[in-house]
């Protein structure tokens, strides 16, 4: 197998791991007792083309493995040397038919063909199908992406405990003069508050807004508070990047996503934002340089006010429910506090590597790899394969490698000296030694010595022999 195709088959297990946690996620949820789960279990079984044992396989194995189980088998040995002779006509016919019906499973394909005589029954594995049709790019997670947005936004104004339902999105900030030459540089909030106590589990303002931001929010949430259930996002590029929904899917939390222009699905992160600009405002009187200067206000800010301050939303929550509310109101803090679900922290080394970001580099001769511009030694055993780097995007300098059947390792940037050839450098334990003696003399010089022995007690025994004859 080619290291293309590796990659290409690392990519779909992924991709397909994720779509069965999607699949799931809903089933993981706490609160739901046996007949609701049971009769869950059935609609999704029935939306997806899928059976409901199957959907129990994958929840076993969620539970046995966390996401890694719910990866598929590695079977390409057996199942490349099993394709039929007429794959490719067959391959197009199933894209075909996921043209026409993008919710048609795999099984329900291979059921098609079958039926219309163009591969005897029991020739065609749907795993195998299944990983070709994503090759090609018309995987059911590719052909669906945008339905299951539409189908996976909630409507309920306010979840019942804390850590139920996180929010996150993106704000404008202040400009600061943080550019080069003292030029004003546009910042960025990223925030994750909770569903029902309203109460911020992370917030900092950044100098961009790519994705590594977002990720950056849920590993602080994340590290400090324990996992939740589900986040909820909008359609922006940085929260339908694949990092972050691997990312918290690692760690079991199910992700969701708004409805396309539905401004009210996200009523709590937009009155959140309200109170942003108040701070926005006073902040402009405090003269700001510097971007640490920017958030240590801001959490001071959040602290000592946000907090602190009685809560309309929460006070509508439970005013909607017939109960009664203090005339002081209730605070984001007190309403998180009081809450009687506890939290579940996450081993810090759990979190970590559910955060790191995993690419594919190949081995040149001198055995190394280039990633951001630098130069990485490996070992040189690993020269011509195609590794595996993992890394924290906020310290790139340092990766992990790992190849199959090596324990992995760390490495960090070569230091190149003023004078370097621009052939590549082996590595020291491939480099030519300069010897302190010559090893093949030396041995030479054993095997006389042995010799001249061997001949001087030859010639003491032929003398011996003739002065016993005489």
């Amino acid at each position: 197998m080619s290291t293309s195709d590796t990659f290409t088959k690392q990519q779909w297990q992924d991709q397909e791991a994720l779509h069965r946690f999607q699949l799931i996620s809903p089933l993981l949820q706490t609160g739901l007792d046996d007949a609701k789960r049971l009769q869950l279990r059935r609609t999704i079984a029935d939306e997806n083309h899928i059976s409901v044992r199957t959907l129990y396989r994958y929840e076993k194995a969620f539970a046995e493995k966390q996401f890694s189980g719910l990866k598929p088998a590695d079977r390409e040995k057996h199942r490349s040397q099993n394709l039929p002779k007429n794959f490719a006509f067959l391959l197009e016919q199933a894209i075909q038919l996921r043209k026409e019906v993008p919710e048609r499973s795999v099984a329900k394909i291979i059921y098609i063909l079958e039926a219309e005589g163009l591969v005897a029954p029991g020739i065609l594995k749907r795993s195998t199908l299944e990983r070709h049709i994503y090759r090609a790019g018309y995987g059911q997670k590719q052909m669906q992406m945008y339905k299951e947005a539409r189908n996976s936004s909630s409507k309920r104004f306010c979840k019942p405990h804390r850590m139920m339902l996180i929010q996150g999105d993106i704000k404008y900030g202040p400009k600061l003069p943080i550019g080069k030459h003292g030029a004003k540089v546009q910042t960025y909030l990223s925030s994750a508050i909770d569903g029902h106590s309203r109460y911020l589990l992370s917030s900092r303002f950044y100098d961009n807004q790519e994705e590594s931001i977002i990720e950056d929010t849920f590993h602080q949430a994340i590290s400090r508070y324990g996992a939740f259930d589900a986040c909820y996002f909008d359609n922006g590029s940085q929260y339908i990047a694949k990092q972050i929904r691997f990312s918290l899917a690692r760690l079991g939390i199910h992700v969701m996503h708004a409805k396309p222009r539905s401004g009210k699905s996200k009523g709590k992160i937009e009155k959140f934002h309200q109170v942003v600009d108040d701070f926005i405002r006073e902040s402009k009187f405090k003269n700001i340089r510097t971007l640490e200067e920017l958030n240590r206000l801001w959490t001071v800010y959040l602290d000592e006010y946000y907090h602190k301050q009685k809560h309309t939303g929460i006070a509508e929550y439970y005013e909607s429910l017939g109960a009664t509310v203090p005339e002081e109101g209730i605070s984001p803090l007190q309403e998180w506090n009081r809450d009687s679900r506890p939290l579940t922290f996450l081993d810090a080394a759990v979190v970590s590597e559910a955060f790191l970001h995993h690419e594919q580099r190949k081995v040149d001769k001198g055995a190394c790899i280039s990633f951001r511009g630098k130069r990485y030694e490996t070992k040189p055993s690993l020269i011509g394969h195609t590794v595996e780097i993992s890394y924290d995007p906020a310290a790139p300098e340092q990766i992990t490698i790992s190849y199959q059947g090596t324990e992995p390792f760390t490495a960090a940037p070569l230091k190149i000296g003023s004078y370097c050839d621009k052939r590549p450098t082996l590595p020291a334990s491939m480099q030519e030694q300069t010897p302190t003696t010559s090893r093949f003399l030396d041995a030479l010089e054993v095997r006389y010595k042995q010799n001249q022995q061997q001949m001087a007690d030859a010639i003491s025994f032929a003398s011996y022999r003739k002065e016993a004859d005489d």
